[in-house]
């Protein structure tokens, strides 16, 4: 697309964009997005970009579960907006090598090309094979589950408890993020940065990720042709994302050496100890002696560090959000913890007590809750998918080689046709058996959260082993306080974090 169509698009925009915006005040506005001359339906996704998934579930609701939507001629933007399980199903797993990601997915994050995150076919099944034999290893599943255990205990209560202690509000999405970047690059590089302290000014490198998923929102809204200028003029969020990967470079290049440093540390002490099967690095990284310094291996490591920092990062910011507001079911959950709290010595009145992830297993009521969360707030709120063929729907829609196909899974949550006419509430029991003992089968085309078929997320245990033992063990220490007059809102990123954080305020808890 030329400079000169470019700028008359932008003519063309600008007035209807003031009119859009003016008429979305109204109350007698209609969910459904006016389908303009020329524009068609991008002006009225423009003007709702800002609030997209709410918006995105009106129109779905209104229009039985799918619609389709096109961008202005020559754009090449076909869209199947879809929240149908019976879609999804077919998508994730009946037809799935009809659905790739596709090319453009991959040049969206061009960050991450080559690596899992954006690699289809036989690439993807040997990478997922070789991170799968890695993740399911007992000895990397211990040292994870140990590396979570202490962190929590040495680090994260102590920090909470002198929040407590000085009854200052702080923001609970940033020391979540900030929690959770040191665990990745623990279990990617054993090496701990220690961000953890919020007397600590943010990380580029964190700032820098946070980047890559806006930037990538931004790039899903838009014309291929107009980012792809932004990135060779390098101007707009382009540029901010060039930035980012310049850190993300370096700061990643600096781990691997202190990591190298580190393992020859460990080489001279196994000397002297003469016991090197003890020493043997159980890391990620461990896992590919073969590792090289190239496009690829840095592609790789950034896939891995957002999967496990923003996934979630994001899902236990939205946790206590949900229980802060919730104190009978932050009651039911500690009664489940009580008898595995009272098999434990406490050594004085300001001992923190930590649960170990082996003893956050059995809890029905803290899976259930934390599923309830994922259901309503799912890290990851869209997936997206390209048709390689013409492909007739489930639900009776054609879709032709090169649509793109949008799966909301935000909207998946909030359907009454999918989850009964309670769908708005937080209510965990919809989780539980009728006795309350066991948890209820979901099928994963119903409930996304950890993907569905061959792409189903292969650390998905290893997740919710971490985010159960930071809720036990905060839920049992303390008492949380959402600070009145927030706007809460998701930010416009490709992870469903919180655009103004979450400010809270901790109490120790009175045993």
């Amino acid at each position: 697309m030329s400079i000169m169509f470019i700028s008359m698009l932008l003519v063309l925009l600008v007035p209807l964009y003031l009119y859009l915006k003016a008429s979305s005040r109204s109350k007698n506005t209609s969910v459904f997005p006016t389908n303009w001359p020329i524009l068609h339906m991008f002006p009225s996704f423009m003007v709702n970009v800002h609030n997209l998934h709410d918006y995105l579930t009106m129109v779905l609701a209104g229009l039985g579960h799918n619609f389709r939507a096109h961008g202005p001629p020559g754009t090449g933007m076909r869209f199947f907006v879809t929240c149908d399980p019976a879609n999804v199903r077919h998508i994730f797993t009946t037809n799935y090598t009809n659905f790739p990601k596709g090319a453009e997915f991959a040049a969206i994050f061009d960050i991450m090309g080559g690596s899992l995150f954006t690699v289809d076919g036989e690439d993807a099944a040997a990478q997922r094979g070789k991170l799968k034999s890695v993740l399911s290893n007992p000895r990397m599943i211990a040292s994870t589950e140990a590396c979570c255990r202490n962190k929590v205990e040495n680090i994260l209560l102590p920090l909470l408890s002198y929040m407590a202690s000085i009854g200052t509000p702080f923001d609970v999405q940033e020391l979540m993020s900030r929690f959770m970047f040191d665990l990745a690059t623990m279990s990617l590089f054993g090496v701990d940065p220690g961000l953890l302290s919020l007397d600590k000014p943010p990380m580029d490198a964190v700032v820098a990720l946070n980047t890559v998923m806006e930037v990538g929102f931004f790039r899903h809204t838009m014309p291929a042709s107009c980012w792809k200028l932004m990135r060779w003029l390098n101007i707009g969020p382009d540029r901010k994302l060039s930035t980012a990967h310049k850190v993300l470079r370096r700061f990643l290049m600096e781990l691997m050496e202190r990591r190298k440093m580190e393992m020859m540390e460990r080489k001279i002490s196994t000397c002297h100890v003469g016991n090197d099967e003890e020493q043997d690095g159980v890391d990620i990284m461990s896992s590919y002696p073969d590792y090289v310094d190239d496009d690829l291996s840095y592609a790789k490591n950034i896939g891995y560090m957002l999967a496990a920092r923003d996934t979630i990062g994001t899902t236990l910011t939205w946790v206590f959000y949900n229980l802060a507001q919730k104190p009978n079911i932050v009651s039911i959950i500690r009664s489940e913890l009580s008898p595995i709290a009272s098999c434990k010595e406490a050594s004085g009145v300001d001992t923190m007590m930590i649960f170990e992830p082996h003893e956050t297993k059995s809890p029905i009521y803290l899976r259930a809750v934390l599923y309830e969360t994922l259901r309503l707030y799912p890290p990851a709120p869209f997936e997206r998918k390209t048709v390689a063929a013409n492909d007739i729907m489930p639900s009776g829609h054609e879709v032709r080689t090169g649509d793109t196909i949008l799966i909301s899974l935000y909207s998946l949550g909030r359907m009454e046709g999918v989850w009964g006419n309670d769908c708005p509430d937080y209510n965990h029991d919809r989780w539980l058996s009728e006795d309350g003992n066991n948890l209820r089968y979901v099928p994963s085309h119903k409930f996304l959260a950890f993907n569905s078929g061959p792409r189903i997320c292969l650390g998905k245990e290893i997740a919710v082993m971490q985010m159960k033992t930071v809720i036990a063990s905060m839920l049992w220490n303390f008492d949380m306080e959402v600070m009145e007059g927030q706007s809460i809102q998701p930010k416009p990123s490709c992870i469903l974090e919180m655009k103004n954080g979450l400010i809270v305020k901790l109490k120790k808890r009175e045993m």
